[in-house]
């Protein structure tokens, strides 16, 4: 496999645990978040990436995060105008051609896709799970 150059947008729980994943994975990773004390979510063990403290919608702050050498971004903060702003700028200043956001809101989906954005949007993911969930359990006979 490929070593990729990924830029991490967010280090909440989602984007601390991805980017521990892709680090431990062998791919060159960074990460960037608004507040230097979000890093301590990074795992001693398995993190060997790059921290950038700044606001990812800036072109300044993903400058510092070499932008130019990224394969991929993943917008993966809270906040969907954060993650959109932060995509779009990787896509439409930095040229980067893969860039990933996370979506809450399902109804802004079909406008990020749109827009030439991939998506993972939990609240979708969770409602369909929740949902196969019940129609086993209406199948297994339990009253609805």
């Amino acid at each position: 496999m490929r070593s990729l150059y990924v830029i991490v947008v967010g280090c909440g729980r989602l984007g601390a645990h991805l980017a521990n994943l892709l680090s431990h994975d062998g791919h060159r990773v960074v990460v960037i978040d608004r507040k230097a004390t979000s890093f301590a979510r990074l795992s001693v063990e398995a993190f060997s990436g790059f921290r950038v403290e700044g606001d990812a919608a800036q072109p300044e702050t993903l400058r510092r995060a070499h932008i130019e050498r990224a394969d991929l971004l993943v917008a993966a903060t809270h906040d969907d105008n954060v993650n959109l702003m932060a995509a779009l700028v990787a896509q439409r200043v930095f040229g980067v051609k893969h860039v990933m956001a996370r979506v809450y809101d399902p109804a802004r989906e079909e406008t990020y896709h749109d827009l030439g954005l991939e998506t993972v949007c939990p609240t979708r993911i969770a409602a369909e799970a929740f949902l196969g969930l019940v129609h086993r359990a209406v199948e297994e006979g339990v009253r609805a």
